[in-house]
């Protein structure tokens, strides 16, 4: 039974509608009702955990996200990771970490995984770790992306944190789940991985209803749509 979950997501919606947040889902309907699936997402704030397990709503799923061990150490976060039986990821002992996600959707979960693993402070999409390729694939489930763009105007690196400003719009771009044909490698497959989520960040990017208020806010946009955040390479350094 799930007790702690689901009251979790009813406050977040609370949040949402207090904000006034504009937050459009496409593509939900990819997520299957049943099952095993691994969604792995692009990252650009501290809240995408968030919005991706938003996501999942319209399919009536829960996301167990894999995130770093020191949120379950956190006296706040900890419990409540806990509870929602989220996947601790120690970086000494990513082995562990792999064994119990893979558990998870051979159980029928939906594990979330940002496979850059850090936050994109250029706003387009990193190199890609491997683990949601493999972890798809020794579970035999689906690998579903997913883009998320929005939240890194509430909070997002090295920027301030403002978790109260009103009528912030959210897009949450699902695609369809990646083909893993038998003899295509890990690597082969987060190359098609990182082509579809960079595929559907631009669709969210250039949907976006709103445009900077003035030539102080154009941190948030990727310099090559003419925002001033640190391109790629400037950002990897």
């Amino acid at each position: 039974m799930e007790l702690v979950y689901p009251p979790v997501v009813a406050l977040a919606k609370t949040m949402f509608r207090v904000l006034d947040m504009k937050i459009e889902i496409d593509g939900a309907e990819h997520i299957p009702a049943t099952g095993g699936a691994v969604l792995a997402s692009n990252h650009v704030s501290y809240l995408d955990f968030i919005f991706c397990g938003l996501g999942a709503q319209p399919a009536k799923r829960l996301v167990r996200f894999m995130a770093k061990d020191a949120v379950f150490r956190h006296k706040v976060s900890g419990p409540l990771m806990r509870g929602m039986r989220h996947i601790p990821v120690d970086r000494d002992a990513g082995a562990a970490s792999f064994r119990a996600a893979t558990q998870a959707l051979k159980d029928g979960e939906v594990v979330g995984v940002f496979p850059e693993a850090t936050i994109s402070e250029s706003f387009t999409v990193k190199e890609l770790k491997s683990g949601a390729v493999r972890l798809a694939r020794t579970a035999k489930v689906p690998l579903i992306p997913m883009a998320v763009w929005g939240p890194h105007r509430l909070w997002t690196k090295n920027h301030k944190k403002d978790l109260t400003k009103r009528h912030v719009p959210v897009i949450i771009k699902i695609g369809q789940a990646i083909e893993m044909p038998k003899g295509t490698s890990p690597d082969a497959l987060t190359a098609i991985l990182k082509e579809r989520l960079s595929g559907l960040l631009d669709a969210a990017q250039r949907a976006y209803p709103e445009k900077p208020s003035g030539p102080d806010d154009r941190w948030w946009l990727p310099a090559h749509m003419g925002g001033t955040a640190p391109l790629p390479a400037a950002a990897a350094v």
